[in-house]
């Protein structure tokens, strides 16, 4: 063999080795086989604010809507959305349709019974006079009858004087007794009627806002549907909606902050004023009224009822603990673990869970020490003794954690 031929071999010998080489160090550093990207934190101890978050929307706690006690049609409506009313204000009115001539009628009905009432007096006037009379004859006949001046037929025709005149006392006295029942009967009739008079008048029951107009004039509405809506301004609080498993530490005068929808960069305060003991069985969600706390100058929250709000509630510092980031946490068969690191190597360890803070910190009760290195993000799903690689951060994006 040539020395030509010899050196061509050799080249291709050293290619060949070099080929395989970095086909070997692809797939044992990118390839299939290539460990695992990983990035770690070491576990430390230290002390969490935890918070509760949750989104509600803004209710009122004194709203009112005034409507017909009766089914009638709207005559005309005195205010709009947006007014301010006063207690007793006139808001509407409804068609009074024959009330007025009702009550004239009755007006006259009452007129008519007191004039009755007026007669029975005379009657029980002239009655008494007469019975006084017959009282006074009868005692002269009796006198008489003693010294044999008068007949015995005499005296009782006397006597009969006197039983009808107490009959007919006692007549006009019964008419008197009913003609008055007779005019408490008239005026209650027509209270009652003047109360349905005064009811088409649609009155504000305090001072609030309208916030709706569900009627106009001309429209027919049945009894206790609304014309009109108010709520007072100063009774506004958030309806707030919370996961059952973060509602952990829910408990009325909690502090809060509240960012409402149409005011981002304006976070305001307020407080739990009030915790529901009813949950929501289908959303599985604990409900709780969050109030404003009045600005310091005293004025108003100016928010619309219905609209959405953020509310984070702060809870009591916890103490010292072991702190891990909220990412780390796996579920794995029923269990709560995070990977820890031993020897470079994946371990699955589970562990139990404290409080946990909106900035990703969960309290770790047991299952780790402090110094402990743990995976907190991966390139992918792990799985123990894989090969792994810790780095400061992942590239791609198709990172994978857990949620807690």
């Amino acid at each position: 063999m040539n020395t030509p031929t010899l050196f061509r071999r050799i080249g291709l010998g050293a290619l060949a080795l070099a080929l395989v080489g970095t086909i070997a160090y692809v797939v044992l550093n990118a390839g299939p086989l290539a460990p695992i990207r990983v990035t770690a934190h070491t576990v430390q101890e230290g002390r969490l604010t935890p918070a509760i978050f949750g989104i509600g929307t803004v209710e009122a706690r004194r709203s009112w809507m005034v409507g017909p006690t009766v089914a009638g049609r709207v005559l005309r409506v005195q205010v709009d959305v947006g007014d301010t009313v006063k207690a007793g204000q006139l808001l509407a009115e409804m068609d009074p349709v024959d009330l007025d001539q009702r009550l004239s009628a009755l007006d006259a009905a009452l007129a008519r019974a007191t004039s009755t009432q007026s007669a029975a007096q005379a009657q029980v006037a002239d009655a008494t006079a007469r019975r006084d009379l017959a009282a006074i004859n009868l005692k002269r006949n009796q006198d008489l009858a003693t010294q044999n001046f008068i007949s015995s037929g005499a005296l009782e025709s006397r006597f009969q004087e006197k039983t009808s005149a107490d009959a007919a006392l006692q007549a006009a006295q019964a008419n008197l007794a009913g003609t008055g029942q007779d005019l408490v009967r008239q005026k209650a009739e027509r209270a009652a009627l003047a109360q349905q008079r005064g009811n088409v008048r649609l009155l504000a029951p305090a001072d609030g806002i309208v916030t709706s107009r569900d009627a106009e004039a001309g429209s027919t509405v049945v009894a206790g549907q609304p014309v009109l809506r108010l709520v007072d301004p100063d009774s506004l609080w958030i309806k707030l909606r919370v996961d059952q498993g973060r509602s952990g530490g829910l408990a009325p005068g909690l502090n809060a902050s509240i960012v409402l929808r149409s005011q981002p960069h304006t976070p305001l305060t307020g407080h739990v004023a009030r915790l529901d003991l009813m949950a929501d069985s289908v959303t599985e969600e604990r409900i709780a009224q969050v109030a404003f706390t009045p600005p310091p100058a005293g004025g108003r929250v100016t928010a619309a009822v219905g609209e959405m709000a953020e509310v984070t509630l702060q809870l009591p510092q916890t103490g010292t603990a072991l702190l891990v980031p909220n990412a780390s946490i796996q579920r794995q068969q029923g269990q709560t673990t995070v990977w820890r690191l031993e020897d470079g190597k994946p371990v699955s360890v589970p562990v139990r869970l404290g409080a946990s803070s909106l900035d990703g910190q969960v309290q770790v009760l047991e299952g780790l020490k402090a110094g402990d290195a743990i995976v907190v993000y991966s390139q992918k799903a792990l799985a123990p003794n894989a090969r792994v690689k810790v780095v400061d951060a992942l590239v791609k994006a198709q990172s994978q954690g857990g949620t807690p």
